[in-house]
């Protein structure tokens, strides 16, 4: 069984501030990471290989040469092989796009059997890329998947809703997008950082693939943001004094006034 994990190195959120001016993010001196639920992609993917000996994982990434750190680390996990896919060309690229560029890797990879993707990136929060992947790829999908089981050619996946889990079935080769719940990540080993040092990352230009540079990056993207801005919060926090009595009927005279309650 051949497995696929698409990720993303995107800069720790935690850390970001953001150009009051220009209402940009400020990326200089963020460190970057792997997008969280990513990780819980290669997570699963290790564990359907571990599940069915002879299988093979691959992780493949979008994005400048330093994202090879992203890949290394997750090499350092246990997977099999990487890609990077990385050239000025598709620097700019909406989700389109990247799902464009990416399918072309995949295309190229020929012989899947999963391709997993995590829900959505946290610089984004569009959950695109795993969708339209997926379209671009002709592939059946099943997203928000909180449970991945493998019956003979087939998936079982069981699928978050709002209210509750709905399970879905289908065949293979599909794709999968995951949330964070699947699973808990483990801890890459002493050995497992070493061989990703040692092993190779195989990269991936523009010239690679078959696609055309005018639907990739900045100019081929139909996305565009036209203002970013940070939001004014201007909430108000009034302590209501007194007895409990009187706190419990200032504050049912206020919801009324509001129209929050009725009585």
């Amino acid at each position: 069984m051949k497995i696929i994990v698409c990720i993303k190195q995107v800069p720790n959120s935690q850390l970001i501030k953001i150009d009051p001016e220009r209402g940009t993010l400020i990326r200089e001196g963020v460190p970057s990471i792997i997008n969280p639920v990513d990780k819980n992609a290669l997570e699963e993917a290790l564990r359907i290989r571990d599940r069915f000996p002879g299988s093979s994982t691959t992780v493949i990434s979008m994005g400048p040469p330093q994202a090879a750190s992203a890949l290394r680390e997750a090499m350092a996990l246990g997977i099999d092989e990487a890609i990077l896919l990385s050239d000025p060309a598709f620097a700019g690229s909406d989700t389109q796009a990247t799902a464009l560029v990416l399918a072309s890797a995949i295309r190229k990879i020929a012989a899947y059997d999963i391709v997993i993707c995590g829900l959505q990136a946290i610089d984004g929060d569009t959950a695109q890329v795993g969708p339209q992947l997926a379209e671009y790829l002709h592939l059946p999908q099943i997203t928000y998947a909180t449970k991945i089981d493998i019956v003979g050619t087939e998936v079982i996946v069981q699928r978050r809703y709002e209210d509750g889990h709905f399970a879905m079935r289908s065949p293979m080769p599909v794709l999968l997008t995951v949330v964070k719940e699947l699973n808990t990540v483990r801890y890459p080993s002493i050995p497992g950082i070493r061989s990703a040092f040692k092993r190779g990352i195989t990269f991936w230009n523009i010239s690679d693939l078959v696609i055309d540079k005018n639907v990739v990056g900045l100019d081929g993207s139909p996305t565009k943001v036209l203002r970013s801005f940070v939001p004014q919060h201007n909430k108000k926090v009034e302590f209501l004094n007194g007895s409990s009595q009187d706190a419990a009927g200032s504050l049912i005279h206020k919801l009324q006034e509001k129209h929050v309650i009725s009585i």
